[in-house]
């Protein structure tokens, strides 16, 4: 399986940052003006691929190797768009897609990236770990390089398997050169288990990603509360994620505020895109972890399969604007769906998506739909006098359809809360909040519907 790591690469000397930074906008410079040239052929109905590939002209900084893998990435951009364009047009797809565009220019400033071929570059970890990578005629002669670029960096990669092209990105922001390095790993290295400790399984065969487990869970994913598990061995665990989305929804108004204070010809600041990317990092690092934890948690415990709701037209169906500012701003579903898969695959757990749709209303005791009600985190069945909380309710009703009702007896849920580093079970079982106003029409404007995909908003 294909995986990433990310580090830090810091320049020793001004000489050697002011080459990288050269090396990189000159990248920049190559895919432009390649990008314009297979426009221009495209938009005049002629073969992109017979355009004008200006790499020659850049060998002398970029060095041979670097400058044949810039129009190669451009190459899969345009490949990949094609591909799109077929789907659109033959109707698999809605939005119709749009050419390979630039990497910037020089009046507003070109992002500044370069792509380093898998067998061309050299990265050493230990005591002095560093990056080494080619360079053209032109920079070695200009800067004094002997060989090779060697770079500092800085990191704790966390996978070790086949290197794969090296992607290095100047970050203007934090003023700061990000490399990322994909590696081919074996396929479900985590999965350590023995046969021994899983005597109930019986067929082991039918288990191929994780053949030493049978159990399954089945996730209900909101806002509110961001996700509600429920396992065939009757755990439950509850991520809460309100006090996120208000430090969200403050980074939030914050950055309008500083917004408001620009003048006409300014769309952005340093503090602006300095906040945007501390909201971006704050979330992204609280939903790493909390899939991580989860699926941990599965793991230890045996489970082979996760259910997750198919959000598909979610936001077409219920839409209001806090709505849509929690389910794609605040906690990006489809995201958080892609770190799963990918959290999972590691682990060896299959992920399954399956509508869910009225796993809100129906009473997980008897079943009744009709006369139930539900009331911020509080659900009451009207027909048998169930009450409990929603989201957990939610996901055991999800995981009662999908596993055949092999459901065990409910343990006490397992809350677990943000502390900004990590997500700690809490000393209290889950509360049943009652929705204010305020979230009352929320919940009222996401509810599911008969034959509706579940609602990101009822959590």
């Amino acid at each position: 399986m294909k995986r990433v790591n990310e580090f830090e690469i810091r320049p020793r000397t001004p000489e050697q940052r002011e080459a990288l930074l050269e090396l990189l906008d000159a990248s920049a410079a190559l895919w432009n003006e390649l990008t314009y040239n297979r426009r221009q052929a495209f938009f005049d109905d002629n073969s992109v691929w017979n355009a004008t590939n200006p790499s020659d002209r850049y060998k002398n900084v970029l060095g041979s190797a670097t400058a044949q893998q810039i129009p190669r990435k451009n190459s899969e951009a345009w490949r990949s768009f094609f591909s799109l364009n077929e789907k659109y047009y033959s109707g698999k797809r809605d939005e119709k897609p749009s050419p390979p565009g630039y990497w910037g220019n020089e009046e507003d400033g070109r992002e500044l990236r370069t792509y380093i071929r898998n067998d061309q570059y050299t990265l050493q970890w230990g005591d002095r770990s560093r990056l080494e990578i080619p360079v053209g005629k032109a920079l070695k002669d200009e800067y004094a390089i002997t060989g090779r670029l060697r770079l500092e960096a800085c990191g704790d990669p966390k996978w070790d398997g086949e290197q794969g092209r090296l992607e290095l990105v100047y970050d203007k922001t934090c003023d700061t050169f990000r490399a990322l390095q994909p590696v081919t790993v074996p396929d479900s290295r985590r999965d350590s288990r023995k046969i021994e400790d899983f005597p109930e399984v019986e067929n082991a065969q039918r288990f191929r990603n994780s053949p030493l487990a049978s159990h399954e869970a089945a996730l209900d994913v909101g806002a509110n509360n961001l996700v509600a598990c429920t396992t065939t061995t009757g755990q439950q665990y509850l991520y809460e994620g309100r006090e996120l989305f208000a430090h969200f929804r403050d980074t939030t108004e914050e950055i309008a505020h500083y917004q408001s204070m620009l003048d006409n010809q300014r769309r952005t600041s340093k503090r602006i895109d300095s906040l945007y990317r501390q909201r971006t990092e704050r979330r992204n690092h609280a939903q790493d972890a909390l899939v991580r934890d989860l699926i941990e948690r599965l793991h230890d415990e045996g489970v082979c399969r996760v259910y997750v709701g198919d959000l598909e037209d979610v936001l077409e169906t219920h839409w209001k604007c806090v709505v849509n500012e929690k389910t794609h701003n605040f906690w990006a579903f489809s995201q958080f769906i892609d770190r799963l898969k990918c959290v999972c695959e590691e682990y060896g757990i299959e992920v399954v998506e399956k509508s869910e749709a009225l796993t809100t209303q129906e009473c997980p005791e008897c079943g009744e739909r009709e006369e139930t009600h539900r009331n911020g985190d509080v659900f009451r069945c009207g027909a048998c006098g169930f009450e409990g909380h929603a989201d957990l309710k939610a996901s055991r009703v999800f995981l009662d359809r999908e596993a055949g009702g092999e459901v065990g007896p409910m343990a006490r849920p397992v809350r677990l809360e943000w502390d900004n580093h990590e997500w700690r079970p809490a000393t209290t079982a889950p509360p049943l909040r009652r929705a204010n106003p305020k979230e009352d029409r929320t919940d009222r404007s996401t509810c599911r519907e008969v034959g509706k995909v579940a609602s990101v908003g009822s959590s």
